[in-house]
């Protein structure tokens, strides 16, 4: 290899990695949620959500909680007009909690950042957690 494919090379690996570090991302944690484990889920506020490199041209994020123990359970989500915050604080949606009748279970939260209420969709984030940790 030449030292100018070597070059070459390197700079497109730096390239790469570099757009793989912007990828869209989210956390959250249970703070301030309620114990329960009884099977029956409460109404409750969304999580605090931390987002990360949210597309550009982003105007709404879909969010969606899945129980990876119980998929076919919904438990809903909400969407949220989007106007560059870096945090979705509590409040934004309302949703059923995690409630694992006997046990711990892992639940996932889907952030789909889209242009358009009802599509548009420019790029998917997704955080685990188990609940109850």
């Amino acid at each position: 290899m030449t030292r100018f494919q070597q070059t070459a090379f390197f700079a497109a690996l730096c390239l790469c990695s570099a757009q793989a570090a912007a990828a869209f991302s989210i956390s959250f944690d249970w703070q301030g949620l309620k114990l329960c484990t009884s099977g029956q889920p409460n109404v409750v506020d969304n999580p605090r959500f931390v987002l990360e490199d949210v597309p550009a041209g982003t105007r709404y994020i879909r969010f969606r909680m899945t129980d990876l123990d119980a998929r076919s359970y919904n438990h809903g989500g909400g969407l949220v007009e989007y106007h560059g915050e870096k945090v979705i604080a509590p409040g934004a949606f309302r949703y059923k909690s995690p409630c694992p009748p006997g046990g711990r279970h892992t639940y996932e939260w889907t952030a789909t950042a889209q242009t358009r209420k009802m599509g548009g969709r420019l790029g998917v984030a997704r955080a685990r957690r188990q609940y109850p940790e």
